[in-house]
């Protein structure tokens, strides 16, 4: 039997991101192998599961798959590794794929939407980012700005609509739907509403607020 070829532990971050995601996919990431999954076409097509849907999980894994991030900030830390598996729904609701397992057993899961959206599937669906790189984008963000801010302050439940956003403007390239990040003269504020919105559960709102950054601390690339 031949052996499998090894992989590199280094990823190579995809096309499109930042400079600053790129930094942080390939210097604070790890790839680890990760088994095909269109080995499963045929099974899943006779299980009902459309071919395009397959194809959506294949492009997903093509891409992200066997990707290992650090922590994310909020979520229970996010998806241990990145990758799909056999995508979920039906014709009448649509389709999802999911994202890769949490870090800790948790009420929802980690999905990629019926329009590419990356969020959390629990008791409803909340998308969180317009797609993967939003979400790979901001939690590069967040790690950029937690090693530069000279303060960072926590906000959670009603607070966090009282936030004055005056002088903000929105950070583009995290793609930004329920939760997003906003740029000021010399802080960054990160909104997290999706457990609030998908659990039902106001309490559960949060902001962080970098503060104190400079030109390099607001973009970092």
């Amino acid at each position: 039997m031949t052996a499998a070829t090894p992989i590199s532990p280094i990823p190579v971050a995809p096309a499109g991101l930042t400079r600053r995601a790129k930094r942080f996919v390939e210097v604070e990431g790890i790839r680890v192998r990760q088994q095909g999954i269109w080995r499963h076409r045929d099974a899943w097509i006779e299980r009902g599961i459309p071919a395009a849907e397959i194809d959506r999980a294949v492009a997903f894994q093509d891409r992200w798959g066997g990707l290992a991030l650090p922590p994310a900030p909020f979520y229970e830390s996010g998806p241990r590794i990145l990758g799909a598996s056999v995508p979920e729904g039906s014709a009448v609701e649509g389709w999802w794929i999911p994202a890769g397992n949490g870090r800790v057993s948790m009420a929802y899961g980690f999905m990629v939407g019926p329009g590419g959206e990356f969020g959390i599937h629990g008791p409803r669906w909340v998308p969180l980012h317009a797609s993967t790189d939003g979400w790979v984008e901001s939690l590069a963000l967040a790690s950029h700005a937690s090693r530069w801010a000279k303060a960072i302050t926590r906000i959670t439940g009603k607070a966090v609509d009282c936030l004055n956003l005056d002088g903000y403007e929105q950070v583009p390239e995290v793609q930004g739907l329920t939760d997003a990040w906003w740029r000021g003269t010399d802080s960054l504020i990160a909104l997290y509403r999706g457990e609030a919105i998908g659990l039902d559960a106001p309490q559960c709102l949060e902001a962080h607020v970098y503060g104190g950054l400079d030109e390099w601390g607001l973009h970092g690339g």
